[in-house]
């Protein structure tokens, strides 16, 4: 099989697992949380997108091989803030009674992974006069600076209300955004070449920004919860 050959295969099975994420985050997204069938298309949709970022590691290595270093170093980007969101969100949950184990060195390798790459996309965005790179690069370097102080402070993380709730949900709003932008910005302009151009690309790509920045919003103030008073504070009472 040629290499032309093998990268078709492989960009179907990545399409086809992206379809299957696509259904499965918004059938979680509407099903009860915490019952069966959260938790089952839940399973779905991680193994989808860790399908996707398996899949997506020989895409990025295509690009670079047909002379396209630039969009090679922006899907690797991707994959890793997306690897970042798929663990986080599952291990917020395995993890909820531990957040030490949560915390733990693969926590803090893809904080470091996400800050390193985020800073490595705005230097390439700056040097290529590039807006979408410029404005991505704030993901990665968001992620991998909260992360990280997450972990310095860790018991202050372990005493907040449902911590492991919001940090799932989190992880979880985040990888719709990758998922999303993914139909948007490649797959349905592919199907419907009447929906391209500049202006509706940035849309796709800075839209559902825009629309997890709400959700988060939203279901911070649904599930989120305030730390709790300092044990210091609780003893003068």
């Amino acid at each position: 099989m040629e290499l032309a050959d093998a990268y078709a295969v492989v960009k179907w099975l990545h399409i086809g697992l992206g379809a299957v994420a696509l259904g499965g985050f918004w059938s979680a997204g509407l099903s009860r949380k915490g019952g069966a069938l959260h938790r089952r298309v839940g399973q779905a949709f991680a193994l989808a997108m860790a399908g996707i970022i398996v899949t997506g590691v020989p895409m990025a290595g295509y690009a670079l091989h047909r002379g396209h270093p630039v969009t090679a170093a922006f899907l690797a980007y991707l994959l890793v803030i997306t690897a970042t969101g798929v663990w986080s969100g599952w291990r917020a949950i395995a993890d909820k009674r531990d957040v030490r184990a949560y915390t733990g060195p693969v926590f803090v390798a893809l904080a470091a992974l996400s800050f390193a790459s985020g800073a490595a996309m705005l230097a390439l965005g700056l040097a290529k006069g590039h807006p979408l790179l410029i404005g991505f690069s704030a993901i990665g370097l968001g992620i991998g600076a909260s992360m990280l102080r997450k972990r310095r402070n860790r018991d202050a993380l372990a005493a907040r209300p449902r911590w492991w709730m919001i940090e799932h949900y989190n992880a979880m709003i985040g990888n719709g955004v990758a998922v999303h932008i993914a139909f948007l910005g490649i797959g349905l302009p592919r199907l419907l070449p009447m929906l391209g151009g500049a202006t509706l690309q940035q849309l796709a790509w800075f839209g559902p920004l825009a629309v997890a920045l709400a959700a988060k919003l939203w279901a911070d103030r649904r599930w989120g919860a305030q730390h709790i008073a300092p044990k210091k504070e609780s003893a003068q009472r």
